[in-house]
């Protein structure tokens, strides 16, 4: 009985989910590459990560984060795949024309990993939460359009806007662009398509900054961001701008409410 006791406890080891047996060794590996020696702090009560548990598409893997309940401003986010080739996905800072920090986008996981996101609120302190994701080959997934449509299309915007809600307005961007990683292989000449990808979006409300994202190659093709803002007066304007020194610039006008 005790022999059979031991082998089954070896066997329910070896079926350990990988997110349990993964620890945070890549992480521990590079964070003071990012944050330097500055202490990160638990981030359950200051911010919430959602991420599917297995993504459908590991090339456009939806991500949300929102202030938690009662939490403090943030000033500051960044989003972070540990096992991704360029592990640090996208940097956001927000302005006065933020509502808070509530962001949805689509990112590319390259093999099973911890999603992390880490906030920065006023006072300059940090805060982190994590969600283990399985996907894989993210980042080396082809394109989902030949690359003459893509580069056609490249920097044309679309500004979705959705209905107040709790005093917030709501909108989402979507800019084209096959934000190429670097990683993926043409099938045709069987080379590595250069990485070409939205390095920096800025998001105003008539002067004022709703929030400025650095990208790198971890945000999916043609990048779709949403997020809230204040009510006020001017029309939003996006500045776009990547890699190969391409600027894009558009401005829409505030829907009236109840419209």
């Amino acid at each position: 009985m005790r022999r059979m006791t031991g082998l089954w406890l070896l066997a329910a080891a070896a079926l350990v989910s990988p997110a349990a047996a993964q620890s945070d060794k890549t992480w521990e590996s590079f964070r003071a590459d990012v944050f330097g020696s500055r202490p990160i702090a638990d981030g359950t009560n200051v911010i919430t990560l959602q991420a599917p548990v297995r993504a459908e598409d590991a090339a456009i893997t939806p991500i949300d984060v929102a202030p938690a309940p009662g939490a403090k401003p943030i000033k500051a986010l960044t989003l972070i795949i540990d096992e991704n080739p360029a592990p640090v996905v996208a940097s956001f800072s927000f302005g006065p024309g933020a509502m808070n920090a509530a962001i949805s986008t689509r990112v590319r996981v390259d093999s099973y990993s911890y999603v992390r996101a880490v906030a920065e609120l006023e006072d300059g302190s940090l805060h982190m939460v994590k969600k283990f994701v399985k996907a894989s080959g993210g980042c080396s997934a082809p394109a989902g359009k030949d690359h003459d449509k893509a580069i056609a299309e490249m920097g044309k915007m679309k500004l979705r806007q959705f209905t107040p809600k709790d005093g917030a307005r709501e909108a989402q961007i979507m800019i084209r662009h096959p934000n190429y990683s670097g990683l993926q292989m043409d099938q045709l000449t069987r080379n590595y398509t250069p990485a070409h990808f939205v390095r920096d979006i800025e998001i105003k409300r008539g002067d004022e900054l709703i929030f400025r994202m650095e990208g790198g190659i971890s945000l999916s093709e043609d990048p779709n961001i949403r997020f809230l803002f204040k009510p006020g007066a001017g029309d939003i304007k996006v500045t776009a701008k990547d890699t190969e020194s391409n600027v894009w610039t558009q401005s829409w006008p505030v829907e009236a409410q109840g419209s």
